[in-house]
Order: structure tokens, then sequence, then C-alpha cells
């Protein structure tokens, strides 16, 4: 009898591999969630090994070449040279990288500050909750890039203090969207089943709840980088951000507008980039959205 339970339990429940297969069927049956998934990668590579596959990674800092000043698209330079006869494939590149880590640094900052406040508000509710929640709704209440403006204008800026702004006000999105997962679990029977068997609030919060609240946070974090590298475009265009000589994507977009519409390459390129990035991880989040079965607030 045992056996043939055993056997049931096998056929009824499927294996964690499975589960994994199913699941990348699901994704790989939406062609666009695979080609954000490819963007996304490639982009990762690239940034990641600029130094090593980029043509000319000393143009990444300060360097002039003005005898090569305003190439345009060639095979030597297939995004043409700026003004200062600098490689525009090159500093695109790099500044990828710069904005990666302007996503990654901000995402990491502002996800486990806003998913505490939000496990807590949710799971404690009473006066903790209310007190949390309405420090959030009053970051809510002003717009992202306008607090942002403020607070880098208040400052050197600098690729720092543009991470610092944008990361003073992400949180919040987080802390809402934890508070009402976390709310509407508390009084789920496993929850309820481990507080009987001793386990303390923090047990609870983290091993318990949060789990069950990973994949909504896990799209949303997917969707919101695109969100932050543009921002962090935004504050760099208009010179609150990466500073010159860095590559900042935003950067280069405004230190070539002057050159339109003749050497039009020194800033499209790098806005078609900015472009491509934030495209790739909206495809992407959708694609996981889809997947996981879940809505999220944008």
């Amino acid at each position: 009898m045992s056996t043939e339970t055993g056997t049931l339990d096998r056929i009824v429940s499927p294996s964690r591999r499975e589960l994994w297969y199913r699941s990348y069927r699901r994704f790989a049956a939406q062609p666009m969630s695979l080609l954000g998934l490819a963007i996304v990668a490639t982009v990762v590579f690239l940034a990641v090994f600029a130094p090593w596959v980029a043509p000319y990674p000393q143009h990444a800092a300060i360097y002039t070449d003005f005898a090569n000043a305003y190439q345009p698209p060639s095979l030597a330079h297939p995004f043409g040279t700026d003004s200062s006869g600098r490689d525009v494939l090159t500093r695109v590149l790099f500044g990828y990288r710069l904005s990666l880590k302007l996503a990654v640094v901000i995402l990491g900052i502002g996800v486990p500050v806003g998913v505490t406040l939000g496990l807590v508000a949710g799971y404690v509710g009473g006066l903790v909750d209310a007190a949390i929640m309405r420090v959030t709704d009053t970051f809510l209440a002003l717009p992202p890039l306008v607090l942002a403006l403020a607070i880098a204008s208040a400052f050197e800026p600098t690729l720092e203090i543009a991470m610092f702004a944008i990361a003073s006000l992400w949180w919040t999105w987080y802390a809402r969207l934890t508070r009402g997962l976390a709310a509407s679990l508390r009084d789920e029977p496993y929850v309820q089943a481990a507080k009987l068997a001793g386990a303390g609030p923090i047990h609870v919060m983290f091993r318990e709840i949060l789990p069950n609240c990973l994949s909504p946070i896990l799209v949303k974090v997917t969707l919101d980088a695109g969100i932050v590298i543009l921002t962090g475009a935004s504050l760099s265009f208009i010179g609150l951000g990466v500073q010159p000589p860095r590559p900042g994507l935003g950067t280069m977009v405004a230190g070539g507008t002057e050159f339109l519409p003749g050497e039009w390459w020194i800033s499209i390129f790098p806005g078609l980039a900015i472009f491509v990035l934030v495209l790739g991880f909206n495809m992407l989040g959708d694609g996981l959205r889809d997947l996981f079965d879940v809505e999220v607030e944008q």
C-alpha cells in the first residue's frame, strides 16, 4: 500500500525539475520575453567585459585625438568618433557599465529597505503600520524625478550623488508592495502554524511570509531596472549625474546635441543604447510577470 501511495504522490506532485521545465516552456513560448532576456544578457556581458571587448578602451577616460574628431561611422569606428576623437562605441560600452552599476546599487539599497519596512508594516499592523505607510505616502506624493533633481542639485553633481538621490525614494514602491502582500498572508494557516510552533516575529516575516512575496518583488525589480537607468540618464543629461570625461550615456547624449544634425552619431548612438537596454528590461519584466501570473504597480 505504501509503495502505491508513494508512486501516486510522484505522479500527482511534479518534481522540482518538472516545475522548472514547465516554467521554462511557458517563458520560452513568449518570443518578446526571450528577446528581452537576450538583450539584457548581451548588455551585461558587454558591460562586464568592456575593457576587453571595446575596440579602444583608452578612449573611456581622458583622451584626445583631434585628427580623428567627428569621424562618421566606419569599420574602424562603427559608431563614429566624438569631438575629441574618442570612439563612441567604446564609450557606449563603458557607459553601460555605469548604468548597470547605478541600477544595482539603487535597487540593492531600495529593495531591502522597502521590503523590510513593508514586512513590518503588513505583519505588525496597527500604529506601526500607520506610521510607516504615512511616511511612505509622503515620499510617494512627490514625483520621483523632481525629488531626485532637488537632492542632486543640492550637492556636487556626481554619479554617487545621483545614486543617493534616486535611492532615497525608490524604497517606497517596495514598502507599499510588500506591505499589501504581507497583510494578505499574515493570517494564512501556515503562518498561524509557525506562530503556534513558537516561531518569533522575525522568523515568521522572513522565513514564512517573505518567500511567498518573492515573485511579485522579482518582477518589479526587473521592470524597475529600466526605469532606474532611464532616471539616471535623465539626471546625467541635465548635468546632475555622471560628469565628463566619464562616459555616462545621458552625458554623451547631452554632449552630442550641439553637433546635431551634422554629426548625428555622437548623440544618436548613446540614445539608442539607452533605449535598447530599457526596452530589454521591460520585455523581460513583462515575461516574468506573465510567468508568475502576478500584477505589479508601475
